[in-house]
């Protein structure tokens, strides 16, 4: 759905600014100060927002371009897994009967893509999907471009004879050891009708059952889990009554409108009173959709957009649940997330979505045990190809090879150490175990911005975002490094490391010629990039101004 950035925002607000953009009249304003000493007790830190990464579907990770920036990611971003859909749709050709019925398994476009996956050292997020056994229903119209057959399977036994031989084919090719290293998620997101088309919730519960029993027959040291659903939905009506147009989402709207993670609580009671096994829970926490109020006394409907703190409250959330159920071991495993779930958002090309995804996960430290982007690359096809270089694709990197703001916002997270040393809003000090050395990240998301990134129907409307916000003070001090120490200082802001500013100063070539492409791809790695000391005591300040929306990673050479 299309609509105005500037003018959502302002019926939710009643605050309009210059040109259309948003301003306040008693601006808010901090600074991000933050010491520690290079020998100060640390905090394990995890990096959880690198330990999974999505794709599109898997037949598109036989492109040349899917395996080069899936290479890319993990040398840079440091992630471990991906997954993606369609392992089993029909241009993976794993399936088919004889005349007789009997079943013929292929697994050779499979293999193709694992190994190749394995030999960038990635290994496979399993997505058990979609169903290959029964013929598309009659009144399909499909959920994507490709035409997933995302109807429940009608006979579970088939499924389970599937899922068994395909197991078994991993373990036989690539080895116990490794394959019980993996992941295997049932299903995704089948609270949707068009991905469980025609199916019940109690439908997929019992699939479930049958897959996970099927997989633990096997072997029981392998990693099963669900019910990977989409999103959290409110327990009341989307539109509530405020006092007010004027109004911002509050903590008090999150909790009067009762968010809850999609079936989790349901899933767990039932594999509990059925005596499932469950090693991890998954579900899509994408930022909230706008939400409609009405306005008491004009009955006047505003829509308001989502906080910028409910992935923190989703997972905050999630972690009680889990905690509180009768599987407090079992891993959360947050199978897609981004800012937005449309592939069609300008804002995923954008800055925004870069210091989003650092305060985002920065701020659910220790809540969960991956956050999965959605996606690395923008060779996706739900929705068919892009008609440009920059559509508002979900990847990391766009169909070209180009990286987006995104993408060095998990290459920063992912220079941290694994020691948290200090932490306040807007930066972090962390320490390597193995080497001492220290980096720190800082981040400025306007605090007077109190939404997560909207979707955006243009580029403009994107960079619109970006109007808002001033510079604040930035102060960073490292206390008893080695005198003199080199200090790496690299910065992500609207000039450097900006692939669509680069792409706009070109004058937005459509499409690009192969030089024009190879300058954007250099520019867009282009982060500013200083060397500054400490002084002879070891101790290293860097003092000055932080722009909006931008990313400063300090690191210890």
């Amino acid at each position: 759905m299309k609509h105005c950035f500037t003018a959502l925002i302002c019926a939710a607000t009643g605050l309009l600014g210059p040109a259309g953009c948003i301003a306040s009249p008693n601006p808010e304003s901090h600074s991000i100060v933050l010491e520690t000493d290079a020998g100060a007790a640390g905090r394990p830190l995890v990096h959880f927002w690198s330990e999974c990464v999505g794709a599109g579907r898997a037949n598109e990770g036989l492109r040349a371009g899917w395996l080069e920036q899936l290479k890319l990611v993990h040398d840079q971003c440091g992630f471990q897994y991906v997954r993606f859909h369609g392992l089993f749709h029909s241009d993976m050709f794993v399936y088919h009967e004889t005349t007789n019925g009997t079943p013929v398994y292929n697994w050779q476009y499979v293999d193709d893509l694992y190994d190749r996956m394995l030999a960038i050292g990635v290994r496979p997020f399993v997505e058990l999907s979609f169903n290959p056994i029964d013929p598309l229903p009659k009144d399909w119209n499909g959920w994507s471009w490709w035409r997933a057959n995302a109807s429940p399977p009608r006979d579970n036994a088939k499924w389970a004879a599937l899922v068994d031989h395909f197991v078994r084919h991993c373990i036989a090719r690539y080895g116990i050891d490794e394959v019980r290293q993996w992941y295997f998620e049932v299903w995704n997101e089948p609270n949707l009708n068009g991905f469980f088309y025609g199916g019940t919730r109690q439908q997929y519960f019992e699939l479930y059952r049958t897959t996970a029993l099927t997989i633990k027959r096997i072997d029981p040291l392998l990693r099963v889990g669900g019910p990977a659903t989409s999103n959290f939905r409110p327990k009341l009506p989307r539109a509530v009554k405020i006092a007010g147009v004027n109004h911002m989402p509050t903590a008090e709207d999150e909790a009067a409108l009762n968010w809850r993670p999609v079936w989790v609580e349901d899933f767990l009671a039932y594999c509990h009173s059925n005596n499932v096994p469950l090693d991890f829970i998954s579900t899509h926490p994408y930022p909230r959709h706008p939400y409609v109020m009405e306005d008491l006394a004009t009955g006047q409907k505003v829509r308001v957009l989502g906080s910028v703190d409910a992935t923190k409250h989703d997972l905050t959330l999630l972690r009680k649940i889990v905690d509180g159920s009768p599987y407090p071991n079992a891993q959360i495993q947050l199978t897609e997330w981004s800012t937005s779930a449309s592939s069609r958002d300008f804002t995923h090309d954008c800055l925004p979505a870069a210091t989003f995804v650092v305060k985002a996960n920065l701020d659910s430290i220790g809540l969960v045990n991956g956050l999965s982007y959605w996606t690395f690359t923008d060779v996706f096809e739900e929705l068919g190809a892009g008609n440009t270089i920059f559509y508002g694709g979900f990847g990391l990197v766009n169909y070209q090879g180009i990286v987006k703001p995104a993408f060095h916002a998990y290459q920063f997270l992912n220079a941290l150490g694994d020691e948290t040393l200090a932490r306040t809003d807007g930066a972090i000090i962390t320490r390597h175990r193995d080497t001492g050395k220290l980096t720190a990240l800082a981040y400025l998301y306007p605090p007077q911005v109190k939404i997560s990134p909207p979707v955006s129907a243009s580029l403009a409307e994107a960079e619109a975002m970006m109007t808002n916000g001033a510079p604040e003070p930035l102060k960073i001090v490292l206390n008893d490094l080695p005198p003199d120490a080199a200090v790496q200082i690299e910065t992500l802001d609207k000039t450097h490391g900006n692939a669509v500013a680069a792409w706009e100063a070109m004058g937005k070539p459509e499409p690009p010629t192969r030089e024009q492409t190879a300058a954007l791809r250099q520019a867009a790695q282009a982060v500013k990039k200083e060397i500054l000391h400490a002084d002879s005591s070891g101790r290293f300040v860097l003092e000055r101004p932080i722009e909006p929306w931008s990313l400063v990673l300090i690191q210890q050479l």
